[in-house]
């Protein structure tokens, strides 16, 4: 942001003072015209210190219609500076306070000199290595506009498919913790209550209910020890999952869940293909392309294996023969890559893949879904009728409860 100091006329004729910051003085003389004030005078005071040491974190929506409204704007010949600073007054300054403050860094920022994808790799919370490698690629072949718009759609496809993932975990999240409610209700308030009309019988009673009261009585008179264990077991797994060692461990894991391995395989592959044909659509060099990919797998054991496939590529291999040595790539892919080596139709082949496997996901989900809902209906069935059993079974019994007390 720049800060000017201005002198300019109100409506009722007043000569007024004050001081403006703006990404530029367009932006500045725009502004004071709006509050209804006649410029008379306008001087560059001072540049407002950036905000380094914050980082701003910008919604995954505002992205994606920040980078199609300025492919939008640099095909229609407006400058870049102008584009940005047509963006930064658009923006939502309480609702979207990240993307402005990221606008005008990167707006001054290029003001000064600095590349466009340079002042980017600025805010990597906000421009991963792949929007900035392709803005880069863009502003070297003289397609902002067109690269600009390929990553809008690709951020698009991802949100779409990140939101089926989503939505399809919404509802077993929801009917867990309803039936984790229900549970603890009935342990906590009810089983205390047929234990004390089981206490007058004088007898012993039925395993499942002895077994039940003592868990109600532990709850009640312990429950301190319980939210430790708890608290004490979420922290260690975080601490565990967020190590090397662990990350790597639970990532090979995922990839051998009985119904949830293959779905996050096909995810993984889905954004391998899509990156890669984007990236390489765009004129990035494929090492850097394999590279890039790589970083942005989201799984240790595919990440190690697309590193070996940018060695062997190196060394001089074909990219299908790379990939080729790595199980983790299915048959059907190497076979397009290889077409796709032949007829020079790489990216063409992999975003068909990726369309292919973006459609079986969303058959995996609504199947998954499906079959989750009946699923999850019959455990807390269990869970709630195996309570309500286990209290009533000394009812079910009392010939055999009352014979025992006398």
């Amino acid at each position: 942001m720049i800060t000017f100091s201005y002198q300019a006329r109100d409506a009722s004729g007043k000569i007024v003072s004050g001081i403006q910051d703006a990404l530029n003085e367009d932006n500045a003389v725009n502004s004071l015209m709006s509050r209804g004030l006649m410029v008379l005078s306008l001087q560059r005071k001072a540049a407002a210190t950036r905000k380094r040491n914050k980082v701003w974190t910008v919604k995954e929506t505002d992205l994606v219609l920040f980078t199609r409204q300025l492919s939008t704007m640099v095909e229609a010949g407006i400058s870049l500076v102008g584009a940005l600073t047509a963006l930064y007054d658009q923006c939502d300054p309480k609702r979207q306070r990240g993307l402005r403050e990221v606008i005008s860094d990167v707006t001054t920022r290029v003001q000064g000199g600095e590349n466009f994808n340079e002042s980017l790799a600025k805010h990597p919370r906000v421009f991963d290595r792949l929007f900035v490698s392709m803005v880069k690629a863009g502003e070297h072949g003289g397609l902002l506009a067109e690269i600009l718009d390929r990553l809008a759609g690709f951020l698009e496809a991802s949100a779409r498919l990140r939101k089926k993932v989503k939505s399809a975990m919404t509802y077993p999240t929801i009917v867990i913790c309803i039936a984790f409610l229900i549970t603890t209700f009935l342990i906590v308030k009810v089983v205390p209550i047929f234990g004390e009309i089981f206490a007058d019988f004088g007898a012993a009673l039925p395993a499942p209910t002895q077994f039940l009261i003592d868990v109600s009585e532990f709850m009640r008179s312990q429950w301190y020890i319980l939210i430790a264990i708890a608290v004490g077991t979420f922290f260690g797994i975080r601490t565990f999952l967020r190590s090397k060692g662990g990350k790597q461990v639970w990532d090979k894991w995922k990839l051998k869940l009985p119904i949830f391995g293959p779905l996050l395989h096909k995810i993984c592959m889905s954004r391998f293909s899509r990156t890669f044909a984007q990236l390489i659509r765009s004129g990035v060099p494929i090492l850097e392309v394999i590279d890039i990919v790589a970083g942005a797998s989201g799984n240790h054991v595919i990440e190690t294996s697309i590193k070996g496939v940018g060695e062997d590529v190196e060394k001089g291999d074909n990219l299908s023969v790379a990939l080729s040595k790595k199980p983790i790539f299915p048959p059907m892919m190497l076979r397009m890559v290889a077409a796709g080596e032949a007829t020079g139709k790489i990216d063409t082949m992999l975003e068909k893949m990726a369309d292919f496997w973006d459609e079986e996901i969303e058959a995996m989900l609504d199947a998954l879904t499906s079959l989750i809902e009946p699923l999850l209906i019959v455990v807390l069935g269990v869970i709630v009728g195996g309570i309500v059993i286990a209290m009533f079974l000394p009812i079910f019994k009392l010939n055999e409860v009352v014979s025992q007390s006398k």
